[in-house]
């Protein structure tokens, strides 16, 4: 979806400042919100596709103002009351009604090692055949969906070449959304700088974006 969230290509929005020897988590709670949001994930009550969506519909001024762990912490309280995994009382309690009930499976640290993987899935499909080659010059599409995409606006209906196919994964436009996975094929595309955003670009510079294969369209102009 276009939103505050879709930050590249834009300008005015300060500099990138480099901490040298960062640590891992600037904060305890940062390194508590972490396990937990792979946690909810892996246990299989929603998707990778549907956290990031949640970020999206989050208030711009939110999205804006929060740290990058706030809107962690933020998305997982928000998703696990939609969700119906506990209550708004019970999470501005901090614990369980007495009556509340418990869901299955548990999960525990005895458990937790068939939890450690990212659940991608593998991306060696036969059946689902390419409609693109390495190669080939195609067209980001013009599109501007309300719901979830990884297709970045500064990109859309820009002309690219086919640099490396990936294999295929699940579209998540559809799986953010709980409408089936869909797999198809994902393409790191080749656009030139000046493609992107004109004349103002470093000329001989490119940049690569993996698409996934809805968003492409054969270049009428090939």
């Amino acid at each position: 979806m276009n939103g505050v969230h879709d930050m590249g290509g834009q300008q005015n929005l300060g500099p990138v400042h480099h901490e040298k020897d960062e640590p891992v988590f600037h904060a305890e709670w940062e390194g508590r919100v972490y396990p937990l949001n792979r946690a909810m994930r892996a246990w299989g009550k929603w998707s990778l596709d549907t956290d990031r969506h949640a970020l999206e519909v989050m208030h711009p001024e939110d999205y804006l103002r929060m740290s990058y762990y706030e809107r962690w912490l933020s998305r997982l309280e928000a998703q696990v009351v939609a969700y119906g995994l506990v209550t708004q009382a019970e999470l501005d309690a901090g614990k369980p009604a007495a009556d509340s009930p418990k869901l299955v499976p548990p999960f525990t640290m005895a458990t937790a090692s068939r939890w450690l993987n990212r659940g991608l899935a593998p991306s060696h499909e036969p059946a689902v055949r390419p409609l693109f080659k390495v190669g080939q010059r195609v067209r980001a599409r013009n599109m501007h969906p309300i719901g979830h995409t990884r297709l970045t606006r500064y990109a859309r209906g820009k002309v690219g070449v086919i640099a490396r196919d990936h294999g295929v994964y699940p579209f998540p436009d559809t799986n953010a959304h709980f409408q089936g996975e869909h797999p198809q094929h994902v393409y790191a595309v080749r656009f030139e700088a000046r493609e992107l955003w004109g004349e103002s670009a470093e000329p001989g510079t490119c940049v690569h974006l993996d698409c996934f294969e809805s968003y492409l369209e054969p270049d009428p102009g090939a």
